[in-house]
């Protein structure tokens, strides 16, 4: 197993914007092809305007065919470009993390 760690910066004030347009259009289209959906956090303290988005996935090519599959459905692309048109992201930041071998198992 594998997860995917997605941090996004945003635009002081475009958070909450972003949030219920993603529940509302994105999260479905990402549940419906993407491995095991393990949460969406929000900064409160620290550095601030800032989301953490975690997917669990069997492995890089599992990764790979459902993100695929997701760029490939036409929801996924009308959420995109919706999405950048509200220049809300300032920075994107992926990071694939494997588990040490005593973490617990993603079902």
């Amino acid at each position: 197993m594998i997860i995917e760690h997605r941090m996004y910066s945003f635009k002081p004030g475009s958070i909450d914007g972003w949030l219920l347009k993603y529940e509302k259009d994105g999260l479905p289209v990402q549940k419906k092809h993407l491995g095991t959906f393990m949460g969406l956090y929000i900064s409160e303290i620290g550095v601030l305007h800032t989301s953490v988005l975690m997917w669990a996935y069997e492995d890089l090519a599992d990764r790979e065919r459902r993100r695929a599959a997701m760029y490939a459905d036409p929801d996924w692309q009308k959420f995109i470009s919706e999405i950048w048109a509200l220049e809300a992201i300032q920075k994107q930041e992926v990071m694939i993390m494997n588990p040490a071998s005593y973490s617990p198992e993603i079902k």
